[in-house]
């Protein structure tokens, strides 16, 4: 399938009409390279890229998907949104699914950057470089039949990136002091995700490669690896992985995550 034809079945929230690893291939290279040829595509129509996902991070999933590390993909402008202050003091905002195909839904944590990090930084470098941390929404989709893909697929498919809604943004200084209490903090923090005021599942930072600080760190080194992938920039939006497992979505629904304080929690109306 040519990147033009995946941004056509992209833009219509079409299926591909293909066997898992018929379109993402073989070779891990070749199915960022597709991925890549659609991104230039999509800017070269206005879109921008405001930034990137990191997905399959959380390894109780690893199983259940059969896809046994993390990936990433673009975030654009047209699919990013920050959430209103609200007098519940959770976050508010509305996801719009409109030309999703098979949406689910995943409570993250959202990292901003202020400056790129050095080359082969390390974790506390990663740490300086970040502005603000967020609790997140993000809305994954597939084009393969009821999510049965290789890692290859998930690739080539924009790392399965449909939406992205942030939370209440904290700026870093507020919640450690160092990389060890921000990665000690997320690791042991909590999020309990809820649909429609009922409570549906829980999970922990621990899931996503031990914290969403190691998630990221990961993420820049794999990123710096990849032939033709752009750096991360100051203003970057990066969501690290979903702490739960990845829930299916429609219209109408309301969500709601509660991490652990102090890290807020976000909710959302899918429409």
């Amino acid at each position: 399938m040519t990147p033009e034809q995946l941004l056509q079945h992209h833009d219509q929230a079409r299926l591909w009409g293909q066997p898992p690893g018929v379109v993402g291939g073989p070779d891990t290279a070749a199915a960022y390279q597709k991925a890549l040829a659609v991104r230039q595509l999509r800017q070269q129509r206005g879109e921008v890229p405001k930034g990137y996902k990191i997905g399959f991070t959380n390894r109780t999933l690893w199983q259940r998907y059969e896809v046994f590390g993390p990936m990433w993909g673009t975030v654009w402008n047209t699919g990013l949104s920050f959430a209103e202050p609200a007098a519940s003091e959770a976050a508010e905002g509305r996801i719009d699914l409109t030309r999703t195909c098979q949406p689910r839904l995943e409570p993250e944590i959202v990292f901003g950057m202020k400056a790129t990090p050095p080359a082969n930084a390390s974790m506390q470098q990663l740490f300086e470089a970040i502005d603000w941390i967020a609790p997140g929404f993000e809305v994954v989709q597939s084009h393969c039949l009821d999510w049965k893909f290789t890692a290859t697929d998930t690739m080539a498919d924009s790392g399965l990136h449909a939406r992205l809604l942030v939370g209440q943004r904290l700026p870093i200084q507020q919640l450690a002091a160092d990389a060890q209490a921000l990665h000690t903090l997320l690791a042991q923090a909590q999020v309990t995700l809820f649909k429609n005021g009922q409570a549906v599942e829980q999970g922990a930072g621990t899931n996503v490669l031990d914290s969403p600080l190691n998630a990221l760190h990961h993420f820049l080194k794999e990123l710096r690896q990849c032939p033709g992938a752009v750096d991360l920039q100051a203003g970057d939006v990066i969501t690290t992985g979903t702490w739960t497992d990845a829930w299916p979505l429609q219209a109408g629904e309301r969500w709601r995550a509660e991490f652990s304080a102090p890290l807020g929690s976000l909710s959302a109306h899918m429409c």
